[in-house]
């Protein structure tokens, strides 16, 4: 019989445990302990020691186990494990502050001392108040409610308007809340599912779901959750439909509302990380080559903090972003070969985070590192890490996959691998077209390739120049710039028709701007 493995719940969470924290789990058992407590710390040192999770060689190192009785093993072990995390990480963590507070004046309203109850909930609500947790404010005025409505308290002459005033409030809060959550996640969803806008019908679709989608009057939209989510929501509509000014002013705003209150940098950490990612992404978009830097700077520094270091998620999310980050810099700067060094460390984080990262990232990560290889030259390398993402299951991202194949058939172009070129050039158009892709710049890209089989080296080079000129009409067009944002398409053509290699051509630019000394837009 097969070993068998599997991603098994139990096994992630105690390859995530920290050394600190399994001591922690240790000491904790020891304080509540039990012959079955004992048998799960054996449990525990086995799955401790594994490398990938194997539910027989577990039951033939816990003598006496049996088969069957290990379901309920695990499942204790899983329990303990959770109460010895939650008590590590209650003072790090407002929601377990917040909740145990809330716990604290549960147990004294069921012993009937409903003044203490009132008094716990009374500054538990300030806490909320303060740390913009408002889905904590309805518990808590519920359990205020109850109290005052079964119980003579003596409490303020006029409590029960007072606190009716206070629901009302937090429920119309959480209400615009929730709307423009839901706001953000539907469009964040289609940017997952279908990357940029591919045409008029796509942004007619977008810009109208946003607008029945919006609060009216979002201009008095106030709160630290309602902007966050309106900011959101305006950048990822600008993201989908390349107005890459507009999504760099509402990143712009998503991270000035953390610095305007550095404590929900402690709370949201996760959002600020994903905010300064695209905030610097609208750099790189643009072009803002010392707003980059800057900004990248900024990342590194907050990369290196307490607050990110502390947690497996955050420090999960920094390295996405943070690596991303370093790849688009030297996508900037045109020193490719200099980025290949970073291939290595990705490549080794993605195998320590792999039970942790969604396929979109890694999809993300292949696409970036071929486009690394294809800048420096090393095609066969671009070809490798491209058939990782043509070999995946189409599901998400369709035009990375759309792009992935393109710069696949671009690469084995280069390759000469002209045997194979026929075929691909029908291949990846039919794929293409099948996934909505085909715009005008693409097809201008597939007639090139379908007619340099006939022409002669020294015929390509004026062929060259004419598809560049055709091209650069395109730039300024929204619904005609999906190519340009996967494909460099127009420094890979300059490099052709002035015997270059496409790292020379944007180092040539870089090294442009900085003589001239321009800034970028703003």
């Amino acid at each position: 019989m097969m070993p068998r493995s599997s991603a098994d719940t139990l096994f992630q969470l105690i390859q995530s445990l920290q050394k600190g924290e399994k001591r922690n789990f240790k000491l904790y058992i020891q304080r509540n302990s039990s012959n079955e407590n004992l048998k799960i710390v054996e449990l525990f040192d086995v799955l401790d020691k594994m490398n990938v999770y194997d539910e027989n060689m577990v039951l033939a190192k816990m003598e006496g186990l049996k088969k069957d009785q290990l379901a309920n093993r695990k499942a204790h072990l899983y329990k303990q494990l959770l109460a010895s995390l939650r008590l590590l990480e209650t003072s790090d963590n407002i929601d377990l502050q917040l909740h145990e507070q809330i716990d604290y004046a549960r147990i004294l309203y069921n012993r009937g001392l409903y003044l203490q109850s009132l008094k716990i909930l009374d500054k538990t609500k300030e806490t909320a108040r303060a740390h913009n947790q408002y889905s904590f404010l309805v518990q808590i005025l519920f359990l205020e409610k109850k109290i005052e409505s079964l119980h003579i308290t003596r409490s303020l002459q006029d409590r029960s308007r007072q606190l009716t005033l206070e629901a009302n409030e937090v429920i119309e809060n959480i209400a615009l809340i929730t709307q423009l959550s839901n706001l953000s996640l539907e469009l964040y969803g289609w940017y997952i599912n279908n990357g940029h806008a591919r045409n008029e019908k796509d942004g007619q679709s977008v810009t109208e779901f946003l607008q029945q989608s919006l609060p009216p009057d979002t201009a008095d939209v106030t709160g630290f959750y309602p902007r966050l989510y309106l900011y959101q929501s305006y950048c990822w509509y600008a993201f989908i439909m390349q107005d890459y000014l507009m999504y760099y002013r509402y990143t712009q705003k998503w991270v000035d509302l953390f610095h305007a209150e550095p404590l929900m940098m402690e709370i949201e950490t996760a959002n600020y990380i994903k905010g300064l990612h695209n905030l610097i992404s609208a750099h790189f978009d643009l072009k803002n080559y010392d707003k980059f830097d800057k900004t990248l700077a900024q990342f590194e520094l907050f990369a290196g903090s307490e607050t990110v270091t502390r947690s497996e998620n955050n420090s999960i999310q920094v390295f996405v972003y943070l690596y991303i980050a370093k790849i688009n810099r030297h996508f900037l700067h045109g020193s490719f070969n200099e980025g290949l060094v970073l291939v290595p460390e990705i490549v080794n984080k993605l195998k320590e985070y792999a039970l942790y990262l969604d396929r979109h990232r890694v999809l993300v990560f292949y696409y970036k590192i071929a486009s690394l290889y294809f800048g420096s030259g090393d095609y066969e390398n671009t070809v490798v890490y491209l058939s990782k993402i043509i070999n995946w299951k189409v599901d998400l991202r369709n035009d990375l996959q759309c792009y992935a194949r393109l710069l696949h058939l671009i690469a084995h172009y280069e390759l000469g691998n002209y045997d194979l070129l026929e075929y691909l050039v029908k291949s990846v158009y039919r794929f293409m077209a099948k996934m909505q892709n085909l715009g005008a710049v693409e097809e201008e890209i597939f007639g090139f390739l379908r007619r340099s089989f006939q022409l002669s080296a020294a015929q390509l080079k004026p062929e060259f120049a004419k598809l560049l000129d055709r091209l650069k009409q395109y730039e300024n067009n929204r619904f005609e710039t999906r190519a340009f944002a996967y494909l460099d398409i127009i420094s890979w053509l300059q490099s052709k028709i002035n015997n270059l290699q496409v790292e020379e051509i944007i180092a040539t630019k870089y090294r442009a701007h900085k003589r001239y000394g321009s800034t970028g837009q703003s």
